[in-house]
């Protein structure tokens, strides 16, 4: 709230709480911090010091972007240090607080803040208006080598690169995104100022925000439509051995800049990076995110690290944009679909087959209604695949047609349904909430539980906006509305 010298923030903080002197005497921790009601009042007012390389930049935002925009939080919290934390639980210790509340007094001060974003653009020479976008985030809290620096300079590399004469099919946009740490605002409020356009010219989004934090594994987080294309670039890429026979494809997490591209926007995204096996990196929003703390991370390894990366990402983007048709795996969604919607354990009830045995409000609908869903999204893949062997690839309209109901299948998988305000993350495979198959599934098991807040009639209605958007996302495979055959 104030700044004691250049080199010590002073963070003061209020705590007031009833003496209970027939109660026990309790330590007051800091879960409780959340709790209830004050009756009476007697203050403790201390003083917590924080060093700025202790200083570690954390958010409660459960999303990406400004939280004052979609995706704002139910409950009002601060972050706080776990130095900060261990200096109060310590300080309350000593005093032997008797009672459960206590108030805390935030003196954050909300102003409002002009953020600026980069962009440089490469035309393509066919299809101008269709482009993969590659980032990275240009700012941090501290130094932010690992979190910004390496990506930065890997991006400018990458641009230099492909600008050298080279002329790409499909556009490329390359982005320096502003005000990455605080939830990647840049980067999502840019998608949410174009929600209704952008997945339908976007077709990919790569990010390389901290692609260097160790050196023992290479992993990729990315939708499941680039998987293959993934490995058959790790398989062109000289990476040191030791990387290339532990690389690991994960799920997005939503504290990644491309999970809201994938979750919010539609876009098939990648990230990725080197990491350690011994300890996470622990430097990101701090004073000590130095160039010398990662290289003792990498030991030593940055440079040659950042360049593999490099190679992996630029390759990433030359197939993208140079291959007549998009190189996405159509099938591997029917694989994923039918991992969450067929039989598990019993004790996982699935939303596809119910057990005979099952109290008849736990059923739920008929079975059939969904693999209809699935059946004809494997039937339109199926088609599509088919129409790409039986097509000219030198057919510029043709490519473009076909690209097009390639792009059309991950923005397919966005429930229309539900409000991008409310659940702004609509993928129902890949996003959070009431609307996926995974909330589907626990909402079930609920219902097997017979808990209270479990309702079938709110299953159900869930169950078939689901299976509707599958089929939705069939449908868009198919292309004609000729082509389409749906027993409604």
């Amino acid at each position: 709230s104030n700044t004691c010298s250049d080199e010590c923030k002073c963070i003061c903080i209020s705590v007031s709480f009833k003496v209970n002197k027939s109660s026990k005497s309790l330590i007051v921790k800091l879960e409780d911090f959340i709790s209830a009601m004050i009756a009476g009042q007697t203050c403790l007012n201390f003083c917590l010091s924080i060093h700025p390389s202790s200083l570690n930049v954390s958010q409660v935002h459960m999303g990406s972007g400004d939280p004052y925009t979609p995706g704002l939080p139910k409950i009002l919290a601060q972050t706080i240090p776990t130095s900060m934390a261990d200096v109060m639980r310590s300080g309350l210790y000593l005093y032997q607080i008797f009672l459960y509340i206590i108030k805390v007094d935030v003196g954050n001060v909300l102003t409002e803040k002009k953020i600026s974003n980069v962009f440089g653009v490469i035309k393509g020479f066919v299809d101008p208006d269709r482009y993969v976008v590659i980032g990275a985030q240009r700012d941090a809290w501290g130094p932010g080598f690992a979190a910004s620096t390496v990506g930065t300079t890997q991006l400018m590399l990458i641009w230099f690169l492909v600008t050298d004469g080279f002329k790409p099919r499909r556009s490329i946009v390359f982005v320096s995104w502003t005000a990455g740490e605080y939830g990647n605002v840049g980067a999502t409020e840019w998608l949410e100022g174009y929600l209704s356009s952008l997945s339908l010219k976007a077709f990919a989004y790569i990010n390389l925000d901290a692609v260097v934090t160790g050196q023992d594994r290479f992993k990729v987080a990315a939708s499941p439509l680039m998987h293959s294309l993934i490995e058959t670039t790790v398989s062109k890429v000289q990476f040191p051995i030791s990387c290339f026979s532990l690389t690991q494809l994960m799920p997005l997490q939503m504290n990644d800049a491309a999970y809201p591209f994938v979750a919010f926007s539609g876009i098939p995204s990648l990230s990725f990076r080197f990491n350690s096996d011994r300890d996470h990196y622990s430097f990101f929003g701090t004073a000590l995110d130095t160039q010398d703390n990662l290289n003792t991370a990498a030991a030593g390894k940055v440079p040659e690290l950042a360049e593999v990366a490099t190679r992996f990402a630029g390759h990433m983007v030359l197939r993208l944009v140079h291959d007549h048709l998009l190189r996405f795996d159509l099938k591997k969604y029917n694989k994923i679909i039918k991992v969450q919607v067929k039989p598990m354990p019993l004790n996982h009830c699935c939303v596809c087959v119910f057990s005979e045995a099952a109290p008849e409000a736990a059923r739920g609908p008929d079975g059939a209604v969904v693999e209809l869903g699935l059946g004809s999204y494997g039937r339109a893949s199926h088609d599509l695949m088919t129409d790409i062997q039986n097509s000219n690839l030198d057919d510029i309209e043709m490519c473009r047609i076909i690209n097009d109901r390639i792009m059309a299948v991950e923005r397919s998988f966005l429930s229309p349904y539900v409000s991008p305000s409310d659940n702004p993350f609509r993928h129902i495979l890949l996003g959070s909430g009431a609307h996926t198959l995974k909330g589907l599934i626990n909402h079930l098991d609920a219902l097997r539980a017979d808990n209270p807040d479990a309702d079938i009639d709110a299953f159900r209605n869930q169950f078939a906006l689901a299976t509707w958007t599958i089929q939705g996302c069939a449908d868009s495979l198919a292309g004609n509305i000729w082509s389409l055959d749906n027993e409604i």
